[in-house]
């Protein structure tokens, strides 16, 4: 069992990574060489030019300024001074929504740590009854488990400040997250209507356009919003599949990469060309010519690229039932957006449209009839990815135990006894074993999202997030205090009879804190640490930026900002507060590991967001409602975890007191649902006409159409001229709002007359009659 002592050895450890690596970051982030990794946001920006301009040979290179390195922890305050108005205009809503978990995290546990150990700690405290346990059913336990609720005798009187403390700390907690929530939505609204125009403010996306064997879906998409919305609809854009045109464009973008590195090899050596193999990666084949070679790749592809394009240009194959429809008015794009178009609730679907930078282009081409079966397989596979994971964490848990293993491996236990390795293994070993285990994790979720065909990046990290919190919860969580629990207590198990092992896993359960405590070290104290050193990065820009960078925009290639990285980044926060909410009252000693976790991760990714992340998409804090869920989820498992205890441990009669607990918590997050949801899922009509109304009195003589024809085209084709494009033709004719021009045969389901012709065309008021 780990012991403060091996507490103290595993926070030393991680205490010491983490200083190194910030002492690390604060004398690279002063180099002029590393300029472009630590502050890729200000060149991105074009507010920062490098200081490797100006200066002698050694002073483009190296900060000789003793002064500076005297101030080098000033990024500390640098970080936290930027007040919350400035941070959105400057990274987005997004990000600075995503700091506010952090500091809702150190909201909910400070008064949480507070009381916890100015009551729980010594009601825990002043009891043996783990010393008596210990002589009786040989159950072992460290002096950290003395300040669990495992030490209180069975039905204590004790156990009614457990209550109590459950109680407060579900208000406190409830309360928090309204005032959040609250707070957020305001943001979100306010945000919605001060930001400037955006195109996603004017387009829907439809998806399921019916097949008409007289109308391509390009004259159907007209037809249809030109007769059901005459007043608001603008223009469109047809959803084509790019996908096989996207990778050619990739691979000859890799080839040019590949010639650029091979002409400046050459360039700095003339005596010698440069030489490949055409196999795998260049590893065999036949030896060639390398800038031939390369050439002769980039001159094939660019043909195929041209004759891709044609083809997807014309090819009905391609053109997939979906749409991006845009208005005249924000109003007319949410009336859109948030109504059924017809009688048949499967066609014509509409929502609101991504910002074009958020669309995931790959899964446009996805039919629509498909998602469903998709979206079971992965389920099915995301499930067996889950309960096979068990394995590893099973073996990682039995780390914990120094018993277990001297039993397995009974040779290593000279060596194991030695009391530093000893420390080591039970305060550092199992934590970071688990990290490694969760690092290929977040790759394989979203590529199942990917795979299910989510239509934007947002929606792909978001759907990513929560299958990685759900896979926390189930190996990280509950496989480690089950699996824990059997290798820690299996003597006991095997000399106690059926009805005695439920106690001895409630007393078990607290017992888990100290692998726990171990993992929120190495995951939250050098982990959050080693993410402001960026090595990763640092190493990959020198590499770039020595064989490859021949111009200053070679150079800005070269950096890579990264982003937030929701998909990763907010589960573990959230498995932080599952682990805070479930032992705040049941080992009230982890709380404190929690708290420094959150405010050294809010300094740090503070930082990171004003002066590296450059966030791909902005999606107005739409993940909030998903962030609220689940730590509600979390409360609502630490009142059932303390309700399981407090049964083993002889306080059924507690039960009908904890039972009203999950009931008021559901409620309450219906409460929240309803109240402040809405804000997150839909654009109030109120505000989209006020925005309307400001922007025609500013802006009078706006060209909208010109804004949004080809806002939402296919990357692939924006460098291309598409004047003759058949789509962009029929929207010369949108203005005119008399005429509704379409191929269909006469049929009962349309409004529209059949066969119009130059010579005889209806007006405006036949075209809204209904056909015989």
């Amino acid at each position: 069992m780990a012991t403060f002592g091996d507490i103290g050895v595993a926070a030393g450890i991680n205490i010491l990574f983490a200083v190194a690596f910030l002492v690390a970051f604060a004398v690279l982030r002063l180099q002029p060489i590393n300029d472009r990794v630590y502050f890729p946001k200000w060149y991105i920006k074009g507010l920062r030019s490098s200081p490797m301009h100006s200066g002698s040979f050694v002073t483009k290179f190296v900060n000789l300024d003793w002064r500076s390195y005297i101030r080098f922890l000033n990024w500390v305050p640098d970080a936290l001074r930027m007040p919350e108005p400035e941070l959105i205009d400057h990274a987005g809503l997004d990000s600075a929504v995503y700091l506010r978990i952090y500091l809702l995290g150190l909201k909910i546990f400070v008064p949480v740590a507070l009381l916890s150990w100015a009551i729980l700690v010594p009601v825990n405290w002043t009891n043996d009854t783990l010393a008596k346990s210990q002589h009786s059913n040989k159950l072992e336990f460290s002096n950290i488990d003395k300040l669990s609720i495992s030490n209180i005798p069975l039905k204590s009187p004790r156990f009614w400040t457990h209550i109590v403390m459950i109680y407060t700390f579900t208000f406190w907690t409830c309360y928090t997250l309204r005032k959040e929530y609250e707070r957020v939505a305001t943001m979100r609204l306010h945000f919605l209507a001060s930001e400037k125009r955006r195109p996603d403010q004017f387009t829907v996306l439809v998806q399921n356009v019916p097949p008409d064997l007289d109308e391509t879906v390009g004259e159907s998409v007209e037809h249809f919003f030109m007769v059901n919305h005459p007043d608001h609809y603008l223009t469109h854009q047809v959803v084509i599949n790019a996908n096989k045109l996207a990778k050619l464009v990739k691979e000859k973008k890799s080839k040019q990469n590949w010639l650029d590195y091979y002409q400046l090899k050459y360039s700095r050596n003339q005596e010698k060309r440069p030489t490949t193999k055409t196999g795998f990666l260049g590893l065999w084949g036949e030896e060639v010519d390398a800038i031939d070679h390369q050439m002769a790749a980039i001159e094939r592809l660019s043909r195929e690229i041209a004759a891709e394009r044609e083809r997807v240009k014309t090819d009905p194959k391609c053109i997939m039932p979906a749409a991006f429809v845009s208005f005249k008015t924000r109003w007319g794009a949410a009336v859109c957006a948030q109504t059924q178009q017809t009688r048949n609730p499967t066609v014509w679907l509409t929502e609101w449209a991504s910002e074009p930078r958020d669309v995931y282009w790959d899964n446009l081409a996805i039919p629509y009839v498909s998602l469903t079966i998709r979206r079971l397989i992965t389920t099915v596979a995301f499930f067996f990815l889950t309960f096979f994971f068990m394995i590893p964490v099973t073996f990682v848990q039995s780390l914990a135990n120094i018993e277990g293993i001297e039993k397995a491996v009974p040779f290593l236990k000279p060596i194991i006894e030695v009391p530093f390795i000893k420390s080591v293994i039970q305060g550092f070993l199992p934590g970071i074993a688990l990290k490694i285990f969760l690092v290929v994790l977040p790759t394989i979720l979203m590529i199942m999202s990917k795979f299910e065909g989510f239509l934007s990046i947002s929606a792909l990290e978001r759907r990513a997030a929560t299958r990685y919190y759900i896979f926390n919860f189930v190996n990280v969580f509950l496989v480690s205090v089950i699996a824990g629990t059997a290798f820690q207590q299996l003597d006991s198990f095997i000399h106690q009879s059926a009805n005695d092992i439920p106690k001895t896993i409630g007393v078990a359960i607290p017992m888990k804190a100290t692998f726990f405590i171990t993992y929120v070290m190495v995951d939250g104290w050098a982990g959050v640490a080693g993410e402001i050193l960026r090595l990763k990065p640092l190493i990959i820009f020198h590499l770039k930026n020595f064989f490859l960078v021949k111009t200053e925009k070679d150079r800005d290639e070269a950096m890579d900002p990264g982003s937030i990285g929701f998909n990763t980044g907010e589960p573990q926060i959230q498995l932080y507060f599952l682990l805070g909410l479930v032992y705040a009252v049941v080992t009230p000693v982890f709380i404190p590991f929690i708290l420094v976790f959150f405010a050294l991760a809010y300094v740090v990714f503070r930082h990171q967001i004003i002066n590296v992340y450059n966030q791909e998409y902005e999606s107005g804090a739409a993940f909030w409602p998903d962030v609220h869920g689940r730590i509600i989820s979390a409360l609502v498992f630490s009142q059932l975890i303390l309700m399981g205890l407090l049964s083993t441990k002889g306080a059924a009669q507690s039960t009908p007191f904890l039972i009203v607990l999950p009931v008021l918590t559901i409620w309450f997050h219906r409460f929240c649902k309803a109240r402040y949801e809405p804000a997150f899922v839909r654009y109030p009509l109120q505000e989209t006409m006020m925005k309307d109304i400001l922007e025609r009195a500013r802006e009078p003589n706006l060209n909208l159409k010109s804004y949004l024809q080809y806002a939402y085209i296919h990357p692939v084709f924006k460098n291309e001229d598409e004047d003759d494009d058949g789509d962009n033709r029929n929207n010369d004719k949108l203005d005119e709002d008399v005429l509704v021009p379409t191929k269909r045969s006469s049929r009962r389901n349309t409004p529209a007359p059949s066969k119009l012709s130059d010579a005889s065309l209806p007006s405006h008021t036949d075209n809204i009659c209904c056909s015989p």
